[in-house]
């Protein structure tokens, strides 16, 4: 039976465990906030796999990005991952409906790295209003990479706008894009899934792939 599963989940996978080892070197105030994600919230398998986010990083990095989107904010994770790889210009918009996690958890921590903080604009609403907005305001074309870790049923729509934000050449990274273990066949959220998979895959004004690390990630570059 396939495994798709987060490095810091349960499982008796050792090709994870190898890679994961291989793979994952976190800085220690990241270290810290993932630590105290799953220390302190229930719900702390919301928070990204540290191997997506050594991707999303090493991607900003040989794309030389330096404005981010990060469509869900969660304890604060992925903003700080962001923000760690763009340079001291840099900017990362994170967007979530609920602070209380990143209150709760993680804001203190980021707090401790200003360099880093002050990189954040953590905004709190609709990501989808934040997305609009963004693009009423003419930055279509802005952004150099998107990160999308947002509830599944808006996912493609996510998706679309952040296609109208990015540079040609940006990339964006749709996570959880493996949810349920087997996109084709499950049901639920695994459906929704597996149509937003097969519209990055359709969509001719992007290149990506599809690879089984974390939960699924699923690549876009932006022809």
């Amino acid at each position: 039976m396939s495994t798709v599963s987060k490095s810091y989940a349960e499982h008796s996978d050792p090709v994870i465990d190898y890679c994961t080892k291989l793979t994952v070197k976190l800085d220690p105030l990241q270290q810290k906030l993932q630590d105290a994600t799953i220390a302190n919230h229930k719900m702390f398998v919301m928070l990204g796999a540290p191997e997506i986010l050594t991707i999303g990083q090493h991607f900003l990095k040989l794309i030389h990005g330096k404005n981010c989107l990060d469509v869900g904010t969660f304890t604060g994770a992925s903003a700080l991952a962001w923000a760690l790889a763009v340079p001291n210009d840099g900017k990362v918009i994170s967007m979530d409906v609920d602070h209380s996690a990143l209150d709760q958890i993680g804001r203190s921590i980021i707090n401790e790295c200003p360099k880093s903080a002050q990189k954040i604009d953590f905004r709190l609403g609709s990501a989808m209003d934040t997305l609009n907005s963004l693009i009423d305001e003419g930055k279509c074309g802005e952004f150099d990479f998107a990160f999308i870790d947002a509830d599944r049923a808006n996912k493609t729509l996510y998706y679309e706008k952040c296609m109208q934000l990015l540079r040609p050449g940006g990339v964006i990274l749709v996570d959880n894009a493996l949810a349920g273990g087997d996109a084709v066949h499950a049901i639920g959220d695994a459906v929704i899934t597996d149509a937003c998979n097969r519209h990055i895959s359709a969509d001719e004004r992007s290149h990506s792939f599809l690879i089984n690390t974390g939960d699924g990630l699923h690549v876009a570059f932006k022809a």
